[in-house]
């Protein structure tokens, strides 16, 4: 009870300091996601989905990744037109800083002035993308102030760059007025995050949000930054389901998004009928993506994200004394006092009901279109990071497999895309892939939506 009321206060001090308010996704959004590798190999926008394909079952959204590791906003300006606009976003995120902000520069000797001229260019650069969104006012636009850069933690002696912590959050700092100054929306990881990990290294030194190498957060930073996003939406306090019943009198006292039905009870049971609107967040119990080796649900030590977006609360009030099993469609879910049950008992921390396990094949499929995505983010960064400095933007023929091959011999980022790039050079293969997304999102849609279950709760013997 101490750990989550910290937890709380914590949430409490974090998102009412920072707290920006954006509208949610409506039906029928498409989301692109822009951004460097923290976008491109990161998980947030996949976890943001993965609320909405079980929170909103019928309320259909297409989420893009649209993030190329290594891109500094100049990149990401050059390629725009074709690989943001072209997915015909009607809301798009956008986050950049963490490349721009220097890395081994600010070991030079005129380190502070390259990085002073750096940002300015980078500034500069950032005022004709700002131009060229303008020009879209079908788009919604919602600036993301980027994860921080942790020079603090003591995990890792590597990645430690002198001053980019500063030249980061001036990045930060004029990213948030220039979102004002046009009225887009601003979400807030920045600041947040920072603060989770200043407070938890006061306990543990090694703590950190992004342990691998100072920048990228690992599978519970993701989700502390979908939980953040999700926040900034206003979207905390809708229950997957809340259902208050009277065993005494036999009564549905309270129903929120769900439908109870068929109420029946003997002197030690009660059972009936449950309906919900919406699916538990099935939160994810292994580290997922390349180099990650924390857990997304290691997040929740960090954040009320079960208490904000995934409660599933079942109160059954004027139990008798005693112990009760609760059984979902005839099997045993478990056994909890009659003050437990009417305290509430959350369904969304029982991963055994056959709506956390229907969940669960949603993340799974989720996470296979993910991983799909991902090889088509490869790809386009071959092409844009690569290729188009040798003039072979999409030229995908044997002089640029050649290219690809020569220079994988000594750049370890066009060697860690090769072999990628010798499959999704085919168009066939590339639409082979998206089809296969297409396949799985349209699965996803179809079986994502909430079945009606029998609920018996009855004394243990």
């Amino acid at each position: 009870m101490k750990k989550l009321f910290t937890i709380l206060l914590g949430s409490i001090i974090l998102t009412n300091t920072y707290a920006q308010k954006i509208a949610p996704f409506h039906a029928g959004d498409r989301v692109a996601f822009v951004g460097n590798s923290i976008t491109d190999g990161g998980h947030y926008h996949s976890y943001i989905w993965l609320y909405y394909m079980t929170h909103f079952p019928n309320m259909r959204i297409t989420c893009y990744n649209a993030g190329i590791g290594g891109d500094a906003v100049d990149q990401i300006y050059n390629r725009f037109d074709d690989d943001v606009f072209g997915k015909n976003p009607t809301v798009l995120t956008l986050t950049w800083g963490m490349n721009d902000s220097g890395y081994f520069e600010w070991y030079r000797a005129d380190a502070q002035d390259f990085m002073n001229k750096r940002l300015a260019g980078s500034f500069t650069t950032y005022g004709k993308l700002e131009d060229k969104l303008k020009q879209r006012p079908d788009i919604r636009k919602i600036i993301i102030l980027g994860s921080p850069y942790d020079e603090t933690t003591k995990s890792n002696p590597k990645n430690l760059y002198p001053k980019k912590s500063i030249a980061f959050a001036k990045i930060i700092a004029f990213q948030d007025s220039a979102a004002k100054k046009n009225g887009w929306g601003v979400v807030d990881f920045y600041h947040p995050m920072l603060a989770i990990d200043q407070r938890e290294q006061q306990k543990d030194t090694l703590f950190s949000l992004t342990p691998n190498d100072r920048i990228h957060p690992d599978n519970d930073g993701h989700l502390v930054m979908a939980y953040l996003f999700l926040k900034a939406q206003g979207l905390e306090n809708k229950p997957v389901a809340d259902v208050t019943l009277d065993a005494s009198n036999k009564r549905v006292l309270k129903t929120v998004n769900c439908q109870i039905s068929g109420l029946a009870a003997t002197a030690d049971s009660l059972a009936f009928n449950y309906l919900a609107n919406s699916l538990p967040y099935p939160v994810d119990t292994i580290p997922r993506g390349w180099g990650n080796r924390k857990k997304q649900a290691e997040a929740l030590k960090l954040v009320p994200f079960t208490n904000d977006f995934n409660r599933e609360i079942l109160t059954v009030k004027s139990l008798k004394s005693g112990n009760y099993n609760l059984l979902i469609d005839g099997e045993l879910m478990g056994t909890w006092s009659s003050q437990q049950f009417a305290d509430g008992v959350n369904m969304a921390e029982i991963t055994a009901t056959p709506q956390y396990q229907q969940a669960i094949q949603i993340r799974e499929l989720n996470e296979e279109r993910w991983d799909i995505e991902r090889r088509l983010r490869m790809y386009i960064w071959m092409e844009y990071d690569f290729l188009k400095g040798k003039n072979m933007l999409y030229k995908d023929n044997n002089a640029a497999m050649d290219s690809v091959k020569k220079y994988a011999l000594k750049d370890i980022f066009v060697n860690g895309n090769k072999d990628n790039y010798a499959r999704a050079r085919y168009k066939s293969i590339r639409d082979a892939w998206q089809k296969e997304m297409n396949v799985l999102t349209d699965e996803i849609y179809a079986i994502n939506k909430p079945q009606t279950h029998h609920i018996t709760i009855i004394a243990a013997k």
